[in-house]
């Protein structure tokens, strides 16, 4: 095996040491770098197929980000102790990762390319999330894979008085107002995720612009260590990648350009038609039928099975080829010269808007959102405690009471396919539309529910995150969730076609499949509560992404005011199927009596038909299906752990006489005697004279002998 020489590059970052190394690890990769930032260390490996001819439509690119417990010196919990499928916040990483660097490589490459993070160490004062997207960076660097690296990344939080930090602890961040990750090079940005607690747009687009700032040392540090390892990067690419690197950049196809060109053209009335055309699935089929014309005015038939010397369906592929290339400058053209979008809306513009709630019976809250051809099904559904998500990660265990899942199945686009579990897709868009949500839920103290909010897409074409905020919005204040403010999304794209450059407001599929930018904005009135960038271009300048912001929020307040009429404010009352919850406190020292000898007591609750959660502070939180029995196990409750003193005043039962008085049961398990003199204002000989066992009877409490128990009075409580 050949020995790679060791390097290494350490530079000073936002307070901690950032370290390159390689030429140790992974050998026999392409390229792989171990990162360690603080207390934090990951391996990086990016690693290229041999052959060429990986065609499918789109950079063959996948990012896989790993986290093993031994990391944090744990050992994994549940009957399997050992990692398996990635975690939600894996998933979400490996996605960051990818669209931070994904713009970079070259979309001709045709090899299937793999990019994996696997974090060693982990402290929390250091990100490994960070370390894992700069490693990747520099590892596609040194790999001989063509990329036009390389690229930065930074984490922004927010202090209370304003100021920002940069790559905050994860202790810093809990209390921060605002959770940025900002990626790109030094001229450009090119990734953007963020959730906010309703940040204005200026500050966030300073959030942004402070993250991108710090770039510089890190950029020039992986360009030193690329420098001193351009051998290794030359011998990939006169090796492995040779045949890349030195191919004619002709293209190898029967079919003429020009002539193909020419044609296309010449169809231009019909194209415009097609644009013009609201309808997705009569888009689709108009443009075929049009390329069939096209393709047989070339020649074509397909009847003897070869055309111009090459198979017919070769033929066919290189021709569909450049006529998708050339629809695709057809719109874009379109759309910076003459302004007008498919459907013939303008930049501003938004697709029509149609929502209902309440949609069914038995469910806690629902909602329909449709905009355009875009349509999401939410419901809510309210739940205990117990319902809660527990999240064992590297930072340790901890339980989320704010769900939001979001599902796409095949039918919202027409196609069939495999029925499966959520992938990266699903994962990312329901983690947006949660980020979307979080900052305007109420706090358990206010709302001691757990929330899950599940978004159905029936419908797609294009935006169907944001048809999840809004549907998730409106589905949450229907099951009367307090919801602080109302919150609406909007998805903007970009087109930047011979030095001209337009944002587009509520962009379509095919304005996201055509066009350069993904850009989600989603907040409230007051301000900005998630934000989301992917780049198909290799960045953007910080002018365009402050008009992406003012023109999406321009689009938001459209949005929410169609939302706000179907309904303004949350229900003032949860659903009748909705479980009941009622929070109340007891003393610390009376927990032990609510449980009882072997959980007694606290079964014979349940049994009634609730769930009783007990905090050690002595919180008690009564789940129960309806006010009625919500009502009967609370009156348990504080019976059992009342504690009278004198004044108080109770309705109990006479549970036993005696020939010097009475015991009166109250509170549930609670006793007093009632002495004979106390019972009646007028002298009796016996307390049976006036009283009988069962008998409902109000006392006052007037005080305690000497072993603590409790004396009443019926005369008394009378007075």
């Amino acid at each position: 095996m050949f020995m790679v020489k060791t390097h290494k590059k350490e530079v000073q970052w936002a307070g901690r040491s950032l370290v390159f190394e390689t030429g140790e690890f992974a050998r026999q990769a392409d390229g792989a770098v171990l990162v360690r930032y603080g207390g934090t260390s990951v391996l990086c490996v990016a690693t290229a197929a041999d052959k060429d001819g990986f065609d499918c439509g789109f950079l063959p690119l996948s990012v896989h980000y790993q986290e093993k417990a031994y990391a944090a010196g744990k050992i994994p919990g549940g009957f399997l102790k050992r990692e398996s499928k990635p975690s939600d916040h894996e998933v979400l990483a490996s996605r960051i990762i990818d669209r931070s660097i994904r713009p970079l490589f070259s979309s001709d490459f045709g090899r299937e390319i793999q990019i994996i993070c696997s974090v060693f160490s982990y402290s929390d004062d250091s990100d490994p999330v960070i370390a894992a997207t700069i490693g990747a960076s520099a590892a596609a660097m040194l790999s001989g894979i063509p990329f036009s690296g390389p690229a930065c990344i930074a984490r922004v939080g927010m202090k209370g008085s304003g100021g920002f930090m940069l790559n905050p602890s994860r202790e810093s961040l809990e209390a921060s107002q605002l959770d940025l990750t900002v990626a790109g090079t030094l001229d450009a940005v090119l990734m953007v995720e963020s959730g906010a607690m309703e940040l204005s747009d200026e500050d966030m687009l300073l959030a942004i612009e402070h993250g991108r700032s710090a770039f510089a040392p890190v950029i020039d540090a992986i360009g030193q260590l690329c420098k001193e390892c351009s051998e290794h990067t030359d011998r990939k690419k006169s090796g492995k990648f040779a045949s890349y690197y030195n191919r004619s950049k002709e293209q190898e196809c029967c079919v003429s350009e020009d002539k193909v060109i020419s044609a296309i053209d010449a169809e231009s009335g019909r194209l415009s038609s097609v644009c013009d055309d609201n309808d997705k699935e009569r888009r689709k089929a108009l443009l075929k039928l049009i390329a069939d014309d096209v393709f047989r005015s070339l020649g074509f038939s397909g009847e003897d099975g070869k055309s111009c010397g090459t198979e017919f369906e070769e033929a066919r592929a290189c021709f569909d080829k450049m006529f998708s290339e050339r629809w695709k400058f057809f719109v874009r053209n379109r759309i910076v010269s003459e302004g007008k979008r498919i459907g013939g809306r303008g930049a501003n513009d938004v697709r029509d808007i149609h929502s209902r709630v309440g949609l069914f019976e038995r469910v806690h809250g629902s909602a329909l959102f449709t905009r355009g051809g875009t349509q999401a099904v939410v419901v809510a559904t309210l739940g205990s405690s117990k319902d809660a998500q527990m999240v064992d990660s590297l930072d340790g265990v901890r339980h989320e009471t704010f769900l939001l899942h979001y599902n796409f199945p095949n039918f919202s686009v027409g196609e069939v396919g495999k029925v499966g579990p959520p992938g990266r897709r699903e994962v990312g868009h329901g983690n947006l539309a949660w980020r979307a949500l979080k900052s305007v839920l109420p706090s358990q103290e206010e709302f001691p529910y757990t929330v899950r909010l599940v978004s159905e897409i029936t419908e797609s074409d294009g935006s169907s995150s944001m048809a999840t905020v809004c549907g998730a919005a409106l589905a949450a204040m229907d099951a009367g969730v307090p919801l602080k403010r109302m919150v609406s999304g909007i998805a903007m794209g970009l087109i930047k076609e011979g030095g001209k450059v337009v944002v587009l407001s509520d962009i379509s599929g095919d304005e996201d499949h055509l066009g350069d930018m993904d850009f989600k904005v989603a907040g409230t009135e007051k301000g900005i509560t998630a934000l989301q960038m992917d780049l198909k271009v290799s960045g953007i300048s910080m002018d365009i992404l402050r008009s992406a912001v003012k023109q999406a929020n321009e689009g938001r307040e459209f949005i929410m005011s169609e939302m706000k009429k179907v309904l303004s404010e949350p229900r003032k009352k949860i659903s009748e199927s909705a479980p009941r919850i009622t929070t109340i406190k007891i003393p610390v020292d009376k927990i032990k009596d609510l449980i009882g000898a072997g959980g007694k007591n606290i079964k014979s609750l349940c049994e009634m038909g609730a769930e009783i959660d007990v905090s050690q502070d002595g919180v008690v939180k009564v789940f129960a299906a309806s006010d009625d029995i919500s009502k009967r196990v609370v009156e348990r409750i504080r019976g059992t752990t009342v504690v009278p003193s004198v004044g108080d005043v109770f309705t109990g039962k006479v549970v036993g006489l005696v020939d010097f008085g009475a015991f009166v049961n109250f509170c549930g398990q609670q006793d007093g005697l009632v002495h004979v003199s106390e019972i009646c204002d007028r002298r009796i000989d016996s307390p049976a004279d006036v009283l009988t066992v069962g008998q409902e009877v109000v006392v006052k409490v007037v005080g305690f002998d000497k072993r603590g128990k409790i004396k009443l009075s019926i005369k008394q409580a009378k007075e």
